[in-house]
């Protein structure tokens, strides 16, 4: 059994890992600015590692939970963010800057919402 407190400590290292990202990604006005400078490479290699680390947690936290505590929010999508994960790690030269771009303004505010929720449902739970 795959208890709350691993499920709040993966969950946590995503949520630091979305933070990172937000904090990193908050001048980035557009795809471009990734490919302008040798900091805006650094930085978009620097994201793509925070969302290895995303996927790699959701899939951790996926199958450690038999695949079913997802489903619980399915307004996420899960899969997508394991595949993102795996292109960005067997795939490289795949990495489009404008995909990540989309990723960072459209996709990770609405998992960082589900993230905090999860959080917030599971210390209710412990308590």
């Amino acid at each position: 059994m795959f208890d709350n407190e691993r499920k709040l400590t993966i969950l946590k290292n995503i949520e630091n890992a979305i933070k990172l990202i937000e904090s990193q990604s908050a001048q980035i006005k557009s795809p471009d600015d990734f490919l302008l400078s040798q900091e805006g490479m650094f930085m978009l290699g620097g994201i793509c590692m925070q969302l290895i680390f995303i996927g790699e947690n959701v899939k951790t936290l996926d199958n450690k939970t038999e695949h079913e505590y997802l489903k619980l929010y399915p307004e996420i999508p899960w899969h997508d963010i394991m595949g993102l994960r795996d292109i960005i790690v067997h795939e490289y030269h795949r990495v489009d800057e404008e995909e990540i771009y989309s990723v960072i303004k459209k996709d990770i505010p609405s998992l960082s919402l589900t993230i905090s929720r999860m959080i917030s449902e599971l210390n209710n739970d412990n308590s």
